[in-house]
């Protein structure tokens, strides 16, 4: 009665209208930089789809379609009523449906705008379908059909269905292929020919006897089609770089469908089993993942991009994108530190800085990775073994604003927070970064100290947020790459064949995060750079791994891998840069009584004074003579509190001491003050001409 009732609405739908509009929506395909294909990027109907034009199908597909689905497309007007009245006819007989009467134009509506089965869905379907017949003609019906209509296993058109199951493009299919596949459109799931390939293999035969008994194929093609054996070949579906493509899907414009990436797929293949080979070793320790990105200096473009060890590894989040994770990345920061101070002629590479137990404001009181101090040290000493007070102290010389206003400029946009939130600890890394910030940054000291927004892809150019601008001067960014690929500076820290030692020049650093939870290694080179995270994603800790330990041997295997195949060469000096020999008790240019010296590269306009020969001068310690280490005082509850105060005094060749107690800075004032006493163990520090001495003492109550 229904199929009846139906039929009758119909008769009444030339006099309706409906405003349904074709809507499609390609999938993007993905090539690396020689034109492999990476992955295909799934449509926004989460399918894949590659639109054809319709001289781009095979004329069997078309005849197949027709003969199977809608004998008199070209006749009708969007409506069957024959094949209505028909199927009408036949599902009162029988007493259900057995016969279907949707046409083509009926089938691309219903694509277009699924709707449910009802009565008056099956009639807003005939409107659609109206309305189309009026608004294109047959041959854009069926390019349209071909493009929408899904094939199963999430295959959307014509073109992705023949290159998935036969791997072939839709021009290229037989008469039997595309009889096969035409089968399927009468349900991708009943005929899914991946699980049911018998029922697929049977459509097909029912549809090459419609095509023989309408008259479409003769004797000897209908023979010659049905003895044709099907074979599946499944074309692959890379599934390269997983987090790259997730990244870059976000910046693709909607139009292009073809994206030729900046990513090798061969170093991007190479680095992951690197990853997976190192975290092999690292098992015991609680180490479950890493990422590594890979950069070409000169252009910007992303070589390769390894979120994860693994990105199907649901137990360890392996779907988390760790280049892009916020993470504190402890020392790494500390080049662009004295990279700051060496462009404001604060400091040079041969500065002696004192590493020693230091408060610095606010009570700040940062330990050396090896709980050591290492008494006075050159600034090339200091950035290649990783100290951390003397790297404070850096900080301190430029002052907090400037140091985050630069690292902005570098590109650490994460880095969200005011200089008052981070304090002098954002150059021990105390504000979180991504590891993809950090590459860029590093690949600027790589670049002679030019900040490039990432490229990610050629064809059609996309670059991330930011322009092309000069943040260091070229002589500056070379003095942080010359100490940085010392090896024979940071062996007193990391020993003379570490994971940083390589077989050519790299410039590389290493970062560990309070309690072990990241570690990070950075390498670079005149012409790429790679960036290194290890770490969990639960944030747990890992089990005393350091940067040298856990990020390191990574770096080092993946830069030897990025160097044969993009072989790379020394830094070039810059014009501007000179060598000289060093006073190694002063730190400055070495004289005539100068017994210990060595050489040092500066910047020739900001070259230190020359040593006279009076050392103890220039490297003697301000001493605190008053009070002395461990003294213990008494307040007296019979005096007035305002006079009860300790004379502080220190021994200084300059007039200003700053004086601070357990970290709480006191007035500037002269090498003489005084403190209020206030009962409990305190530590009195003073800093004086670029040194500072502290001691403790007690006061009782």
């Amino acid at each position: 009665m229904k199929s009846l009732c139906a039929a009758v609405l119909l008769l009444l739908l030339p006099c309706l209208c409906s405003g349904e509009e074709v809507a499609l929506s390609p999938s993007k395909q993905l090539y690396d930089r020689e034109g492999l294909l990476l992955r295909s990027i799934l449509s926004q109907n989460n399918t894949y789809y590659e639109p054809v034009t319709l001289d781009q199908i095979s004329p069997w597909l078309i005849s197949a379609v027709v003969a199977a689905e809608d004998k008199r497309f070209y006749t009708h007007s969007g409506v069957d009523m024959a094949a209505i009245l028909r199927a009408t006819w036949q599902n009162t007989q029988e007493g259900k449906v057995v016969s279907g009467a949707s046409t083509i134009t009926q089938q691309l509506a219903r694509a277009i705008t699924p709707r449910s089965k009802t009565l008056w869905g099956k009639t807003k379907e005939a409107l659609d379908a109206t309305q189309l017949e009026k608004k294109y003609t047959k041959e854009e019906i069926l390019e349209q059909y071909f493009n929408l209509l899904e094939f199963g296993n999430l295959t959307q058109g014509v073109q992705a269905a023949s290159r998935f199951y036969f791997n072939t493009d839709a021009a290229d299919v037989s008469l039997s292929q595309a009889a096969f596949l035409s089968g399927i459109l009468k349900s991708p799931t009943y005929y899914n020919p991946l699980k049911h390939f018998e029922r697929a293999l049977k459509r097909r035969d029912y549809v090459l006897k419609e095509l023989y008994e309408n008259g479409f194929i003769n004797d000897e093609m209908y023979r010659l089609a049905l003895e044709e054996k099907i074979v599946l070949q499944p074309a692959p579906r890379p599934f390269y770089a997983p987090h790259f493509a997730q990244f870059l899907s976000a910046y693709l414009p909607a139009q292009d469908t073809q994206i030729h990436t900046t990513l090798d797929r061969e170093l991007q293949t190479q680095v992951e089993q690197i990853i997976k080979n190192n975290l092999a070793r690292l098992t015991q320790s609680n180490v479950t993942n890493a990422a590594v990105i890979v950069l070409d200096n000169a252009s910007g473009g992303i070589l390769a991009y390894a979120g994860s060890a693994d990105f199907k590894d649901k137990k360890h989040s392996g779907q988390v994108d760790g280049v892009r994770a916020l993470r504190q990345p402890g020392s790494a920061l500390k080049p662009f530190v004295y990279a700051l101070a060496f462009a404001e002629n604060k400091l040079t590479p041969a500065t002696l800085l004192a590493d020693e137990d230091t408060f610095f404001e606010g009570g700040f009181r940062p330990r050396n990775y090896d709980e050591t101090f290492h008494g006075l040290v050159s600034v090339r000493e200091a950035l290649a073994n990783s100290y951390n007070i003397p790297a404070v102290k850096a900080a301190e010389k430029i002052g907090t604003t400037q140091l985050l206003a630069f690292l902005h400029q570098l590109g650490f946009s994460s880095l969200t927070k005011s200089a008052d939130f981070y304090g002098l600890g954002l150059a021990l890394g105390n504000g979180e970064v991504k590891l993809l910030e950090l590459a860029n940054a590093y690949a600027t000291l790589g670049r002679g100290g030019i900040f490039k927004p990432l490229v990610l892809a050629t064809s059609p150019e996309v670059k991330l947020p930011g322009k092309t601008t000069r943040v260091l001067d070229e002589k500056t960014a070379y003095l942080i790459s010359n100490i940085l690929a010392d090896n024979q500076a940071r062996s007193a820290a990391f020993g003379l064949n570490s994971a940083l030692s390589m077989p050519f020049e790299m410039a590389a650093k290493t970062g560990t995060s309070k309690d072990y939870k990241d570690n990070f290694a950075l390498g670079y080179t005149s012409r790429w750079t790679v960036g290194v995270w290890v770490g969990n994603f639960d944030a747990s800790s890992m089990q005393k791994v350091s940067g040298i330990t856990g990020a390191g041997p990574i770096l080092h295997d993946v830069a030897l891998t990025v160097q044969q195949k993009y072989p790379s060469t020394a830094f070039t000096l810059p014009t501007g840069v000179v060598r000289e020999a060093v006073c190694g008790e002063s730190g400055l240019l070495a004289g005539p009584s100068c017994t210990h010296t060595h050489e040092e590269v500066f910047d020739k306009a900001h070259q230190p004074a020359r040593c006279d020969g009076r050392h103890a001068n220039i490297v003697k310690r301000v001493q605190i003579t008053a009070p002395q280490a461990g003294d213990k005082f008494m307040i007296d509850p019979s005096s007035p509190s305002a006079s009860q105060q300790l004379k502080l005094e220190a021994q200084c060749a300059q007039a200003v001491c700053r004086w601070s107690v357990d970290g709480k800075k006191l007035l500037e004032t002269a090498c003489q003050t005084w403190w209020p006493l206030a009962g409990g163990k305190h530590t009195v520090s003073v800093q004086c001409n670029g040194q500072s001495d502290q001691i403790p003492f007690e006061v009782l109550q």
